[in-house]
């Protein structure tokens, strides 16, 4: 034990001075698949929720933030990609870029709603990261918005057929309806 501890000892002492930093690496998040919830959406009254996506510049090139917007039946309501250049932001309105144009035509105000990063040859890409606001509803009609990052999520290759396969279903059989669309990057609505 006495052995263990001298050779523990001067190890630690090394890492402290070092700042803690030998120990720890800064190796980025290599996510490509995200999901979050929309609530009290296109709901009077209610704040315009966002979902807000950045590619960190690690690829040096562009990215595809894939949308895929839910309601709370777990139906595909609309779906698109939208591209974000190295070191870019994309800022999406849930109310009138993801929720404006529904399958369905049902008036949406709450669900879930999943990214999936690729790049520019479609395969899945690490390097967007993001977060979206969230209507939060109080007693009476007041309602204030929250923001959270979004959350990593475990993509199977079945889940990620099952993605594509909507969505293109939605915009061959939708005549126009269930496709969202994109803003511009350097515009903020």
């Amino acid at each position: 034990m006495k052995k263990l501890g001298a050779l523990l000892f001067p190890a630690l002492a090394i890492v402290m001075m070092l700042g803690g930093n030998a120990l720890a690496q800064n190796v980025g998040d290599k996510s490509d698949y995200f999901v979050t919830y929309y609530s009290n959406s296109r709901t009077v009254g209610a704040p315009d929720e966002t979902v807000r996506i950045i590619n960190d510049g690690d690829t040096g090139g562009t990215l595809w933030a894939s949308f895929y917007v839910f309601d709370d039946s777990q139906e595909l309501q609309e779906c698109c990609s939208c591209a974000i250049s190295a070191d870019g932001l994309l800022s999406e309105s849930v109310n009138t870029e993801l929720l404006a144009n529904p399958l369905t035509g049902k008036i949406n105000t709450r669900g879930v709603i999943k990214v999936v990063a690729y790049g520019p040859s479609g395969s899945l890409a690490a390097g967007l990261h993001g977060s979206a606001t969230h209507a939060q509803h109080t007693f009476g009609q007041t309602y204030y918005l929250t923001e959270t990052p979004l959350a990593d999520a475990n993509l199977i290759s079945g889940e990620q057929t099952e993605l594509t396969n909507l969505c293109s279903y939605a915009v061959e059989l939708g005549s126009g309806t269930g496709v969202c669309r994109c803003t511009y990057e350097d515009e903020d609505f």
